[in-house]
């Protein structure tokens, strides 16, 4: 069995290329639930669905989230009416978020939520959310406050959803946190997918705020350092800049370097392989204490999906652990 800590759209592009050169049933998915948020009185997973849509070949291409084809009628009615309308749910997408709240309300957990619909939605592999337990992405910006005369830096918490979405990554990051993460539990199933698991992969991800909040969660990162796989992380950092989205940024905040230094630093205490693009394989020796292999990580069709999830696999055979990879 593989198993995959993952969140974001290249998270889940990776995963649709994974699944395509990995059965199914040997594939265990566990997806960041940081991002959640209730919208219009819903329970959305922007994450779970992500990862749900491209395992069942139905997220949209062109923007990498939501359900390809789909139409926004119920959010322009919406907007006429005034509300909210700045997080685009897709009038298809929008069923899903229905059913999971109504099942949540029925007292169903929401890895049996999941399981749920990723059954009826056809996908084979198992997908689990990192926790059943509510965490929360905050990121702390500043924004700048008129006092008067005087202008000065205001702190400001924002959901990832607001910041990320809302505001458009612009604003200035002081810190990230997990809140309600020290109380979290792992989902049912998580520890023992990594307990059991013959590789470990790590997606495209962001590093803070995609595998931040699964890492977050008491007794994942343990079981990561105990696992007898072989674990492999693939950066999202290509030439010393974020392939898509705020990494870069928020890495920065985080005392990151934003590098593929970086991303093996925030993985550090378990990570055995790390896989950067080719055009960065000059500055493998600035990576201390992980092996580096390098691919062509930047996944522009599902071809460049589908070679990038073989050669990770090729790497990981090839890795001097004993492990049988489906």
């Amino acid at each position: 069995m593989i198993t995959v800590l993952t969140g974001g759209t290249g998270g889940a592009k990776f995963v649709a290329g994974l699944a395509s050169v990995v059965p199914a049933r040997e594939l265990t998915v566990i997806v960041n639930t940081g991002d959640d948020l209730t919208w219009w009185g819903l329970h959305v997973s922007p994450d779970l669905d992500s990862i749900t849509y491209a395992l069942a070949g139905m997220l949209s291409r062109e923007r990498g989230w939501g359900i390809e084809g789909d139409t926004f009628h119920c959010l322009e009615a919406m907007r006429k009416m005034g509300s909210p309308a700045w997080f685009r749910v897709g009038d298809r997408d929008l069923a899903t978020h229905v059913w999971r709240t109504e099942l949540l309300r029925d007292k169903k957990t929401l890895t049996e939520v999941t399981a749920e619909i990723t059954g009826k939605l056809g996908v084979g592999a198992r997908v689990l959310p990192m926790s059943d337990d509510r965490v929360e992405t905050r990121v702390h910006t500043q924004v700048e406050t008129a006092d008067g005369t005087v202008s000065f830096l205001e702190d400001k918490a924002l959901s990832f959803q607001e910041y990320f979405v809302r505001e458009g990554y612009r604003l200035p990051v002081r810190e990230v946190r997990f809140e309600g993460a020290e109380l979290a539990r792992p989902a049912p199933g998580v520890l023992e997918a990594l307990a059991q698991a013959e590789a470990v992969i790590i997606a495209p991800s962001n590093p803070i705020t995609s595998i931040g909040p699964i890492l977050a969660v008491p007794g994942i990162r343990k079981e990561l350092k105990r696992t007898k796989a072989p674990i492999a992380a693939i950066t999202p950092i290509i030439a010393g800049a974020a392939v898509s989205g705020p990494a870069g940024a928020l890495m920065k905040a985080q005392g990151l370097p934003v590098s593929i230094a970086g991303v093996a630093r925030s993985y550090a205490d378990f990570l055995d392989l790390l896989i950067a693009d080719e055009c960065d394989s000059t500055f493998g020796a600035q990576v201390e204490g992980v092996a580096v292999r390098y691919s062509s990580t930047l996944m522009k069709s599902e071809a460049d999906q589908a070679s990038l999830a073989r050669s990770v696999r090729g790497f990981l055979r090839a890795w001097p652990i004993e492990a049988t990879l489906p």
